[in-house]
């Protein structure tokens, strides 16, 4: 794909965000979550949409190319820099920004695909873990019928609970990774996102998505952003991208951006990446449950 065929983001619709309100801000302490935020008009999602969809049918995109899509889609690299994006994630987590990781969540129409309670901060290996904000970018509808995401407003007040492993195939989570929600299953509420809008959410925030009985395919970008202080206690040195301000720590390599799309030199770039994560993972994920046996 061209850069000439990508959207461009000075003409994606509404690009700019009027700032998080003080409700908002008092709602994202309170619930950990803030949703139907908008990062881009619906004619613009169709024009991503299309654009994953074409990678999907010439090239498969699945597996570890779901995963940082970033370092190797150029129009991917634009959606995590909108300021539409970073502009309410920094009056979240400051002005010098991060993106640690992305994965692409697909739910087929009329799927069994689910994913578990959980919460993002469980593999992640991120000291302090509470800087971390997870964006979920809706490119389709995410609506209770798609399986959009349900979250238990509050539970991030609690911090960091045990998990543990429960394989199913149905699962997108492959590790299998849950959490038992108990009594606080009371206040479920759920975040639905039309085509372009997207929702915050807190690192600790305990959160699933049930399976997609829609017509339609449920797509969204995972997008997690860290201020520069956070550092990765894995002992492998992971990258990032620098997406807004300043980065005086160097916790991380600093990713490269993509030329364009597929561009060979980005491609090796995001394999690199990927096999330093998975290295990471592979130490993260049994020192997690040892500290919560």
């Amino acid at each position: 794909m061209t850069d000439a065929a990508r959207p461009a983001a000075c003409a994606a619709g509404p690009q700019t965000h009027p700032g998080l309100s003080p409700a908002d801000l008092s709602q994202y302490r309170l619930k950990g979550w803030l949703s139907g935020l908008r990062a881009f008009d619906e004619r613009t999602a169709r024009r991503y949409r299309t654009l994953l969809e074409s990678g999907e049918a010439e090239r498969g995109l699945d597996g570890d190319q779901r995963r940082k899509m970033h370092l190797y889609l150029a129009w991917v690299d634009d959606i995590i820099r909108l300021p539409a994006l970073l502009d309410p994630v920094e009056q979240l987590i400051g002005p010098d920004i991060l993106v640690y990781h992305i994965t692409l969540w697909v739910k087929e129409a009329r799927s069994d695909a689910f994913i578990s309670w959980h919460q993002d901060s469980t593999y992640f290996g991120l000291e302090p873990p509470d800087q971390h904000v997870t964006a979920w970018v809706a490119l389709s509808p995410s609506r209770a019928e798609s399986g959009c995401v349900q979250v238990l407003s509050g539970s991030h007040q609690s911090g960091q609970l045990p998990h543990h492993t429960e394989i199913d195939p149905a699962n997108l989570f492959r590790t299998g990774q849950t959490v038992a929600v108990g009594e606080v299953a009371s206040t479920l509420e759920t975040m639905p996102l039309a085509p372009g809008e997207f929702s915050l959410h807190h690192t600790h925030l305990l959160h699933n998505s049930m399976p997609n009985r829609s017509g339609d395919r449920r797509i969204g970008l995972g997008i997690s952003y860290i201020p520069t202080r956070c550092r990765c206690t894995a002992s492998t040195r992971l990258s990032a991208s620098l997406v807004r301000g300043e980065d005086r720590y160097g916790h991380f390599d600093l990713d490269p951006r993509p030329r364009s799309d597929f561009d060979p030199e980005a491609i090796a770039t995001h394999r690199r990446a990927v096999e330093r994560w998975h290295r990471a993972r592979q130490e993260l994920i049994p020192l997690a449950h040892a500290s919560r046996a």
